[in-house]
């Protein structure tokens, strides 16, 4: 019987929980026989971290919790279950106590950030013809055609909604820095990995989608906290 923890991958905007394709098959290789995608509704901050709490609760044993982007803060607020022993942040806001996506990045604009627009529903959309530019530009363009067109919008108010008792200030962290993110600033991230004070930090030469172009990479950090946490 396994002795790995279950891993439970969070999604950001603009995607869902198949953005994560490429980290679950390379996990799947070396072993992680209990791996779940959160397909998060990203309705409001509230509702994604309950249905992340649900999938959590549902696992019977020590859970690692991995939240790229906007998942990060779906991590930082619901990581506080009993069963929940380590988070690991990819690409990934990690709000302070009273923070929102607005408030962490309103001194940090991003060219990708110039391209996100609203419907007449309140939802947020990146533009088609700037996705791949904006979010995964060192993807090949037809991976980057099929997430643009694929994109699940995020409503609009989620960005101002805030954290009150972040997860990682009470459960070990590790964290991913991507250099050539065009949608949260690489000076962010690395501001706010350093606060949250991560076990470990890697920087990747990656666009903001580095769960899809380097997998291995990604799973080779999750796997080093998994250690970590066992040793």
């Amino acid at each position: 019987m396994s002795t790995k923890p279950t891993i439970v991958l969070v999604h950001g905007f603009w995607g869902g929980a198949a953005h994560w394709a490429k980290v679950i098959v390379e996990l799947d290789k070396r072993g992680y026989q209990s791996l779940y995608a959160v397909e998060n509704p990203l309705t409001s901050l509230a509702d994604d971290v309950a249905r992340t709490q649900q999938m959590v609760e549902q696992v019977d044993g020590p859970v690692l919790l991995v939240g790229h982007s906007y998942g990060g803060a779906v991590l930082s607020a619901a990581g506080n279950l009993p069963n929940v022993i380590g988070l690991v942040y990819v690409a990934a806001f990690a709000p302070d106590t009273g923070e929102s996506l607005a408030s962490v990045s309103a001194d940090y604009p991003t060219a990708g950030g110039g391209n996100v627009v609203p419907d007449s529903d309140g939802h947020l959309w990146i533009k088609q013809d700037k996705f791949h530019e904006s979010f995964c530009q060192d993807l090949p363009a037809d991976e980057g055609l099929v997430m643009a067109v694929t994109q699940r919008a995020p409503t609009g108010n989620t960005y101002g909604d805030e954290v009150t008792d972040p997860a990682w200030k009470h459960k070990p962290s590790y964290y991913q820095v991507s250099t050539e993110d065009r949608m949260i600033d690489p000076d962010n991230q690395r501001r706010m990995a350093a606060r949250i004070n991560p076990r470990k930090t890697v920087e990747l030469a990656s666009g903001h989608a580095s769960l899809a172009s380097q997998p291995v990479a990604i799973v080779d950090l999750i796997e080093d906290a998994v250690k970590d946490l066992q040793g």
